[in-house]
This record gives structure tokens, C-alpha cells and sequence, in this order.
């Protein structure tokens, strides 16, 4: 009979690595490498976000506005996932302060945080939370499952098309994922999107179809300065793909709904 902590590894290795969940004793031994679970990443997005949607719809249970809901479903996202993310998003805003591509990894592995990325961190938590505040409330709690997978496999397509910029870290150790394991990390991306399309409380097809459209290009800019400015990605330019694909998603999200509403 197969060991069910062999047949969970990846989602669980997967949940490791992108939250602070104590999951790690369900691995089996020994633990596989983090590259084997890539294509659940998504899945991984899928709690966090899950996560969020249920503080929004208990805060909004209790009799709270939707902008503190919201306020306290982005806070819940970044508890359980260690502000991971959003720290690797604060370090790529700091280290484009440098001249040169050696001096921006330098200061990228800075503890302390900068102007820029303060400001960045600001800018993007404003975004978030207003945003999901300006969507209905049922929107908002699918919204926020959806773009937790869909943002979290753009993570997954940045190891495959972006060079590691170091010779160690999160970047190089997670290797580079085979187009299929990318392919599949995408389709899981998407699959919440599927599932809103066909429900009627949701949001109609066409503004899922934009929030992809907006989560893609918000990523793949990302990409496209990271190669540029420093030759590839590093474990804080995944960080920055998941934030900016994610916050793009909910501001494309908003705009075509308030504009239907």
C-alpha cells in the first residue's frame, strides 16, 4: 500500500516553503527536493488565499465594513505566509536603487529595509486591500483564492524562463522546472478561474478573463526588469512576481467591475 505522506509530499512540501503552517512532520523521510514540488505551488496559493477569504467573510459576518474586512484578510495572507513574499517584493524595490547589477544583489541581500521599499510595500498593500474592497463581497472571497494559485504559478514560470542571477539561494535551488511541470502549475493556476466562470455569484467570464490578462502582464514586467537589471531571478524577484502579479489581478479585477456596476 502507497504511504499517503509519499502521495501528499509535494502539496506539503509545497505549503512548507510558501507558508508558516507546522506541516513539516507529514513529509516522508527522507523529504523530496523542493523542484519535485513546483507544480503545486498553486495549491499552496489556494490556502493562502483561502485563508484571506475566510477572515473577509467572517469579518463581514460580524458587522465589519468591507474595508476593514479586507484589511484583515490581506493581514491574515501575510501571517500565514511569513510576509514572504512581500519581503522579497521590499528587497527588489531597494536593490533597483543600485548603479550596477553586482551593487543591486548586494543590496538586495540587505536585511534592512529601504525607502524604496517601504514604499513599494505600502503602494502595493494599499492596492490590495482597496481593491478587494471595491469588489462585491463574494467576488472579493473567490477573487482572493483565485490569485492566491494563479499568482503562485507565475513563480513557477519565472524558474523556467529567467536565469538564476546567483550562484546560490532560493533562485538557483529550486532549479529550473520542465515546460510540463510549468504547463501544469498554469492549469492549476487557472482552474479557480474556471470554476468562477460557471458561477453565477461570482464575476462574469470576461473579468476573469482580464484579471489573468492583468496578473501575466504584471508578472512577465517583472520578469523583463529583473533580466535586465540583474541578469536573471533570485529568490526576492519570485517574491515580486507573485505581489505584482496578484495586486494587478485585483486592480484589473475592480476596475471592470465597479466600471459594470
Amino acid at each position: 500500500m502507497a504511504d499517503p505522506r509519499r502521495l501528499l509530499a509535494a502539496p506539503v512540501l509545497a505549503l512548507c516553503w510558501l507558508t508558516r503552517l507546522p506541516v513539516g512532520r507529514f513529509l516522508p523521510d527522507p523529504a523530496p527536493q523542493l523542484q519535485s514540488a513546483l507544480w503545486a505551488f498553486p495549491l499552496a496559493g489556494m490556502v493562502v488565499g483561502g485563508a484571506g477569504a475566510l477572515v473577509l467573510g467572517l469579518a463581514l459576518w460580524l458587522g465589519l465594513t468591507l474595508l476593514i474586512a479586507a484589511l484583515l484578510a490581506v493581514a491574515a495572507q501575510i501571517w500565514l505566509t511569513g510576509g514572504l513574499h512581500e519581503d522579497g517584493l521590499a528587497d527588489l524595490a531597494d536593490g533597483m536603487g543600485g548603479a550596477t547589477r553586482d551593487r543591486r544583489l548586494e543590496i538586495m541581500r540587505d536585511s534592512r529595509i529601504g525607502s524604496y521599499g517601504v514604499l513599494a510595500l505600502g503602494l502595493t498593500s494599499a492596492l490590495r486591500v482597496a481593491a478587494l474592497a471595491a469588489l462585491p463581497p463574494v467576488s472579493a472571497m473567490i477573487a482572493l483564492v483565485a490569485l492566491g494559485a494563479l499568482s503562485r504559478a507565475g513563480i513557477v514560470a519565472a524558474l523556467r524562463w529567467l536565469e538564476p542571477a546567483r550562484g546560490d539561494g532560493l533562485g538557483r535551488g529550486a532549479g529550473r522546472p520542465p515546460a510540463g511541470v510549468v504547463a501544469a502549475a498554469i492549469c492549476l493556476g487557472l482552474m479557480p478561474f474556471f470554476a468562477a466562470s460557471v458561477c453565477p455569484v461570482a464575476f462574469p467570464p470576461l473579468a476573469g478573463m482580464i484579471a489573468v490578462l492583468g496578473c501575466f502582464c504584471g508578472q512577465i514586467l517583472i520578469g523583463i526588469k529583473a533580466k535586465r537589471a540583474l541578469g536573471g531571478q533570485t529568490g526576492d524577484v519570485l517574491g515580486a512576481v507573485q505581489q505584482i502579479g496578484e495586486v494587478s489581478a485585483l486592480v484589473a479585477l475592480a476596475a471592470i467591475l465597479v466600471e459594470k456596476a
